[in-house]
């Protein structure tokens, strides 16, 4: 089973992105904080998700990801007009920084690669 851990803060959110992995199968955890995210890196883990908008150093945490984890896909999401925001997170080691609006539209299949890459 793909596992999928995150870093959101929005409740709203997290259920949307629970619902889906429940759906495809996968095995999606929330930490509330980075300390908490990154004990959810074991076991294994295929993808981290970031709402670059958490109130909990979503760029520093991308770094902490980064040091241990040096291929685990991370990706993050954030407001379309946060252009340093994401360029921050992309410096920090973020695989893909996408406006929120298309990581919602594109959430399953994201979701799914953590699925296709499990073992």
């Amino acid at each position: 089973m793909g596992r999928v851990a995150a870093l959101i803060d929005d409740l709203f959110f997290q259920m949307k992105v629970a619902e889906t992995a429940k759906h495809l199968g996968l095995d999606f955890k929330v930490a509330g904080n980075p300390d908490a995210l990154m004990n959810l890196l074991e076991p294994p883990t295929r993808l981290v998700i970031v709402d670059l908008n958490s109130r909990n150093q979503p760029a520093a945490t991308i770094e902490r990801i980064r040091a241990t984890q040096k291929e685990l896909r991370v990706v993050a999401f954030l407001s379309h007009v946060q252009t340093e925001l994401a360029a921050q997170a992309r410096a920090a080691g973020c695989t893909e920084v996408m406006p929120r609006s298309v990581f919602t539209q594109n959430l399953a299949a994201i979701l799914r690669s953590a699925k296709d890459t499990a073992a």
